[in-house]
């Protein structure tokens, strides 16, 4: 299997690592980095599991069937983000630069794009907008939060994000097609 990245890749990790560095500079900060780092622990499954396992008591009626669909959205999701991430194979800022992106967290796995995280919290953002309308603005917070989280911890870069969270709404809005 190819592991280089494409050079569109290559191109974007020069001109996102300083935006990279200037970001996770911030973590210099105790209390940001500690929320930093809280938010991407939620957003690495525990608040879209809890999420998912409210919907029959957040519904009078339906709430299984969204329960259902909020996890086959999630394991089709993981399914096409893994493909993608072991094609693409785009490395990890702080491993591409060596001392000038700081990692703050451990990484799970080498390769960055797209960003899970993200991609799981825009789609159960978009599920649940759908679903329980006056939740989604609690959700907005933690959502921008974990996204931010992923570049300011050294884990991602900004494009890696955005695409996480392009593939979040893709599947949110399959899923509602799909189901209605």
């Amino acid at each position: 299997m190819e592991t280089r990245a494409p050079a569109l890749l290559d191109r974007l990790d020069l001109l996102e690592w300083r935006l990279c560095q200037r970001i996770g500079r911030l973590t210099l900060y105790r209390p940001w980095l500690a929320l930093l780092r809280l938010a991407s622990k939620l957003g690495d499954w525990p608040a879209w599991v809890a999420l998912a396992l409210a919907q029959p008591l957040l519904h009078e009626t339906g709430g299984w069937q969204y329960l259902t669909q909020y996890l086959l959205t999630a394991l089709a999701a993981i399914g096409v983000y893994r493909l993608v991430k072991t094609r693409l194979c785009r490395e990890r800022p702080f491993i591409t630069f060596v001392g000038n992106v700081r990692c703050r967290e451990p990484a799970r796995d080498r390769y960055s794009f797209p960003s899970g995280h993200t991609m799981h919290a825009v789609m159960f953002l978009a599920l649940t907008a759908s679903h329980v309308p006056w939740l989604a603005p609690w959700l907005v917070p933690l959502v921008g939060l974990v996204a931010l989280s992923r570049v300011g911890l050294g884990l991602h870069y900004l494009s890696d994000v955005v695409a996480g969270a392009l593939l979040g709404l893709l599947f949110a809005w399959g899923s509602l097609a799909l189901v209605g």
